[in-house]
């Protein structure tokens, strides 16, 4: 849970609870970040953990247990954001509260060593990647013209092939992916995949590589499709794996095979329910095994067809209440020092307060020869302290730690590159060369990161976003003479930051 400031209005704070089923759960998101708007106070369930930049966040609630390390750090993470004049003119946010009632910081300051942990993938994420696994089976399958046997079609019009089946399914991922929005934050990072399979021609044929980029990058993004009904959801998913299972003969197929029998038996006790009762006979003949005998997929698929959206309709046991009768008292507060806490948030804040003054000040002689990529003297490295002095923004002790791998290197960091002046120097390594679409994108995204970092190790050229475009990297779209000029401007990038 996530407060944004103590008293930011005179009038009533509003809240909201935001979570994946609320239709507008990014435009909420969206108004929370927003200091002048509501809602104020934010309640969620690992929507907010992560990928979320709200500054004038000063109140963390954990109502949870978290002992995944990474999690925890990242939840922390909401309130460490800087912002300048929050509580008023040269008031800035200093510190921020935690409330927490499940131990969490008791856990953690013992350096007790946590898990990596995992949450478990979302039904809507299971569902996806049941569907791509049955394409995959269905595409090795040697019954993939099967005709659905004669007696199924008194049940209606509903596929009668497996190929017809097989293309529905592909209908159905299609449509999915069409209705994600590459502005919601979360598709946002996986947006040039989502845009590849937002085009019909992808569709036309899935080879391995295909449902392997779709099941690992693509499922799980939100989509926003109509919601439908849990109850609906999770019964296509009991179809898909049986319908798996069958293909397969998998010894988990009688396992599946009576969950769908016992379903329907449930569906005919409220079988005066009208839209049940026209149902009826499909209900009935599944319960029967000689249904199951001669069983086909698209016998299955009609079977979802028809009956997923009558599966809420069953009458669920309800259990007996339970009454409690006691008072709850809120212990009292105590202190927990984070072990490392306080030294990273005041490096972080360092950096901040350096960047925004060096920004302020780029006409001095040795910030101009960082951003211009010209080399620097030892004059300039003295400079470059001097600068960082006046600006306040820390003591010497930390000046000392931003300049463990070097002070050119760190600034350079704050204030970036040139951008101008990074093509020229690139432009002496690949000068000539006939350079395709793609590669000039990959170079393009480069000079995009020399311009906001300044520097750039090596590694980066084999993480996102550069294998967005080349899975392998450059490897996978330049001659070995194209990658070594590269490297080597790469190199000289670094140098010149360098005495």
């Amino acid at each position: 849970t996530q407060a944004k400031t103590l008293f930011p209005y005179t009038t009533l704070f509003r809240s909201r609870v935001i979570y994946f089923k609320e239709t507008y759960a990014q435009d909420l998101i969206d108004k929370f970040s927003n200091p002048k708007k509501f809602p104020q106070i934010a309640i969620s369930v690992d929507m907010l953990d992560t990928g979320i930049d709200v500054p004038e966040v000063v109140n963390l609630v954990f109502f949870k247990q978290v002992r995944s390390k990474t999690k925890f750090w990242q939840m922390v993470g909401r309130g460490t954001r800087l912002c300048p004049d929050l509580f008023g003119p040269g008031l800035d946010k200093e510190c921020f509260y935690i409330f927490d009632y499940c131990g969490n910081l008791e856990f953690f300051s013992q350096n007790v060593e946590g898990t990596d942990g995992a949450s478990g993938a979302s039904l809507s994420q299971r569902l996806f990647a049941a569907r791509l696994r049955l394409l995959s089976t269905m595409s090795e399958s040697k019954d993939g013209a099967k005709v659905v046997m004669e007696h199924v079609a008194q049940y209606g019009s509903e596929p009668q092939t497996v190929e017809q089946v097989f293309q529905s399914i592909v209908e159905l991922l299609k449509s999915e992916v069409g209705f994600m929005n590459t502005d919601n934050f979360i598709v946002r990072a996986k947006r040039r995949l989502v845009e590849k399979y937002q085009k019909a021609e992808q569709w036309s044929e899935l080879d391995d590589e295909k449902l392997s980029e779709l099941e690992n990058e693509i499922a799980g993004l939100p989509s926003e499709k109509a919601p439908e009904a849990v109850e609906s959801k999770q019964f296509d998913l009991l179809i898909l794996r049986t319908q798996s299972a069958l293909l397969k003969a998998s010894p988990g197929y009688k396992r599946l095979k009576q969950q769908i029998q016992d379903i329907a038996a449930a569906l005919e006790e409220s079988s005066s329910i009208p839209v049940i009762k026209d149902q009826l006979n499909l209900i009935q003949d599944i319960q029967s095994e000689g249904w199951w005998d001669d069983v086909t997929l698209p016998m299955l698929e009609i079977v979802r067809l028809r009956l997923r959206s009558l599966v809420k309709l069953i009458e669920h046991r309800k259990g007996s209440p339970v009454y409690t009768d006691f008072t709850e008292e809120m212990g009292a507060e105590a202190e927990v020092q984070l072990p490392g806490f306080t030294a990273s948030v005041s490096y972080e804040r360092f950096r901040e307060k350096a960047r925004a003054f060096l920004r302020q000040h780029l006409d001095r002689e040795a910030v101009q020869k960082l951003r211009m990529n010209e080399p620097l003297t030892p004059h300039d490295l003295g400079e470059l302290e001097e600068i960082l002095k006046e600006s306040g923004a820390g003591d010497e002790v930390v000046i000392q730690k931003a300049s463990q791998d070097g002070l050119g290197l760190f600034v350079r960091s704050l204030v970036g590159l040139d951008r101008e002046a990074a093509k020229s120097a690139l432009n002496q390594f690949i000068a000539g060369t006939q350079l395709s679409a793609n590669q000039i994108e990959f170079i393009n995204l480069v000079i995009d990161y020399l311009t906001e970092h300044g520097v750039m190790e090596a590694r980066a050229l084999y993480e996102s976003p550069f294998t967005d475009i080349s899975p392998l990297g450059p490897d996978g779209l330049f001659e070995s003479k194209i990658i070594d000029g590269i490297m080597d401007f790469l190199s000289l990038i670094r140098t010149r930051a360098i005495v």
